[in-house]
């Protein structure tokens, strides 16, 4: 069975699966797109070009759309546990069927399907992001599904409290930026051993307790002592802190109250599954026996949840074979030029002596990775070794100086630097930082973001890590996301080149070839 599925929303993605395994998957805002993009022709293309063969099925994800005074339902629309519904089409004059459901759904047919253990005959799933906030119990292989909703817009009030503070936010938007909640999951560590004050308690605690916050006004909070007051203000990390703290709050009490005494497997959806505090909670509580959150927790793995969902349809297992590194190829869509670039072959020696001497290295391997997290395959390296490092890097992305990077570690070698539960491939979960040799992935609470990788699934990567560690005794390594500011990794020669150019970036990989730039 070969399905098309689609997400036409933002976070787009066009995803092709065949015979259960996932072929493709390719975001909306990859290749330098503008960030949370819809779906545009260029990713549905790309799809098609990578798909082996024609559709059996197109299965299109629900959403909605707003315009002053009217809203309308695209397809099954957003919300909805109704099972999906077929009728006849055709696709380039071949007859297919037509498949919708719900985006509610997608969420959870994505993160069932995509479980180690898949197909889950019974579990628990919490979806939380920008709208819904709700928990389900999963029964007989997702045939039977029960929602209890938790809170409405959760994400968006999180990221709403940014908005509030930030004197660039303008008073008369609607909306709090997509943007936001990530920069306010680094805030908040800013706030973990200060007091809240009590009228900021109270704006929180009304912001949190609103039965729904659309519309949005931010001019309503204009009286608080948190309006514009600005986000370096450690009065609002405290607030951040807190609002962090009674969001998660809240969900654990309604956890402890629908699943008392069950302890089943809690499989994470949406877009706040990208919050690694809340994740390393979930994983910290009694109330579920273990925690499964997917690298396209967000809208970007929607397009493969409505495919599988539509798989469930006609009769097939909840169940989808699948890699991280199942987005497009690297388009060599230009040659370096020659007066600019020497060409060699990749030395893993003088890639770490470069990295050892403060260099930064644009990594690119095979294809990209699917969800917002760089994974080794189209990456920023660097020594975590010096402070000063995380200030170039984000210095080098158009990024605030608060926000922390990331580190890469041998899943071997883990345990010498990092204390974690277990070890996480996707930067999922947040890990305690054991050593004070690593500022630059050290965050200010003394936590990493941590990737855990592995011979068998980035052997280039895991090379270059023990050959680093060998120089410098220490095999972790700085790695971000590979990106023009706002937009979707680099995914061609041309791209990249003119980046590392207007960076001053001097050392590149591709693949197996290595690229640097000739002293002047």
């Amino acid at each position: 069975m070969r399905v098309l599925g689609l997400n036409p929303g933002h976070d787009g993605a066009a995803t092709y699966i065949a015979d259960g395994r996932l072929v493709i998957s390719v975001e909306a805002e990859k290749d330098s797109f503008p960030r949370f993009s819809e779906l545009g022709p260029h990713a549905l293309l790309a799809a098609l070009e990578a798909a082996p063969s024609a559709p059996d099925v197109i299965a299109v994800g629900g959403w909605h759309n707003w315009e002053p005074g009217l809203y309308w339902q695209f397809r099954a629309g957003y919300d909805g546990l109704e099972k999906g519904t077929v009728r006849r089409s055709k696709f380039l004059g071949k007859t297919v069927e037509l498949f919708t459901s719900s985006h509610e759904r997608s969420h959870l047919f994505m993160t069932a399907g995509m479980h180690p253990s898949a197909p889950i005959e019974e579990c628990a799933i919490l979806v939380w992001e920008g709208g819904i906030g709700a928990f389900y119990r999963w029964r007989e292989f997702g045939e039977h599904i029960e929602r209890f909703n938790v809170m409405s817009d959760p994400g968006s009030k999180y990221a709403a409290l940014f908005a509030i503070a930030d004197p660039a936010f303008p008073t008369g938007q609607p909306y709090p930026r997509l943007e936001d909640a990530g920069k306010m999951m680094a805030l908040a560590a800013y706030g973990r051993e200060l007091d809240v004050l009590p009228e900021d308690r109270a704006v929180v605690d009304q912001l949190v307790g609103l039965a729904h916050l659309y519309p949005f006004s931010k001019g309503q909070y204009a009286g608080s002592p948190l309006f514009d007051c600005g986000l370096d203000n450690p009065r609002f990390c405290a607030a951040a802190h807190y609002a962090s703290q009674s969001i998660f709050g809240v969900f654990h009490r309604a956890a402890e109250r629908i699943f008392r005494g069950d302890r089943p497997s809690l499989l994470i959806a949406g877009g706040c599954g990208l919050n690694c505090d809340w994740n390393e909670a979930w994983r910290r509580s009694t109330v579920f026996s273990d925690v499964f959150v997917p690298p396209c927790t967000n809208d970007s793995g929607s397009a493969l949840g409505t495919a599988i969902d539509a798989m469930v349809h006609a009769g097939e297992p909840c169940r989808v074979d699948w890699s991280v590194f199942s987005g497009p190829d690297f388009s060599r869509d230009e040659a370096p030029d020659p007066n600019e670039w020497v060409t060699l072959g990749l030395d893993y020696d003088a890639v770490a002596a470069r990295l050892a001497q403060g260099k930064v290295v644009a990594w690119v391997q095979g294809r990209s990775e699917i969800g917002p997290r760089a994974l080794g395959h189209r990456s920023l390296l660097a020594s975590p070794l010096q402070g000063s490092m995380r200030h170039r890097l984000n210095e080098i992305k158009g990024r605030e100086h608060y926000r922390p990077i990331a580190p890469c570690c041998r899943g071997e070698d883990l345990h010498r630097w990092f204390t974690t539960v277990e070890p996480d491939s996707y930067m999922l979960y947040f890990a305690h930082v054991d050593s004070t040799d690593l500022p630059a992935i050290t965050h200010v609470d003394g936590t990493a973001r941590v990737q855990a990788v592995w011979r068998h699934d980035n052997p280039r990567l895991h090379k270059l890590l023990g050959t680093f560690g060998q120089a410098t005794r220490h095999a972790v390594l700085c790695n971000t996301s590979l990106n023009f500011q706002g937009l979707g990794f680099i995914n061609r020669t041309s791209d990249l080149m003119r980046y590392c150019a207007d960076r001053r970036i001097g050392t590149i990989v591709v693949d197996d070839q290595m690229y640097l730039r000739r002293e002047r």
